[in-house]
């Protein structure tokens, strides 16, 4: 399952820099999960960083997006073939110089 934050969210924005996967974004009022980047730091970690860092423990599983550990480990490897890739088009088209 991915995780989703609720309406308990106080914005305290300790979790967010803690998703490796940039699954966590300020939302219209609260920060938000987005369960195709949310992988519950499978591949990363051995438990949801921004659930240990969470201080007021808002970020239960998300019951509408059920996931094995396999599934989640494929959407891991999707999503790391996916930033080498942006890393690999990003070295190819050079150092970005300033306009004149």
């Amino acid at each position: 399952m991915a995780l989703m934050i609720t309406d308990q969210c106080i914005n305290c924005d300790v979790c967010e820099p803690e998703c490796p996967n940039d699954a966590i974004s300020m939302g219209d009022e609260y920060y938000v999960i987005d369960p195709k980047r949310c992988t519950e730091c499978v591949g990363h970690f051995p438990e949801p960083q921004c659930v240990q860092v969470c201080p007021v423990e808002c970020i239960p599983l998300n019951p509408e997006v059920v996931e094995t550990r396999e599934q989640l480990q494929r959407k891991y490897h999707a999503l790391m073939a996916e930033k080498r890739e942006e890393e690999s088009r990003a070295r190819a088209a050079g150092p970005l110089t300033p306009e004149a």
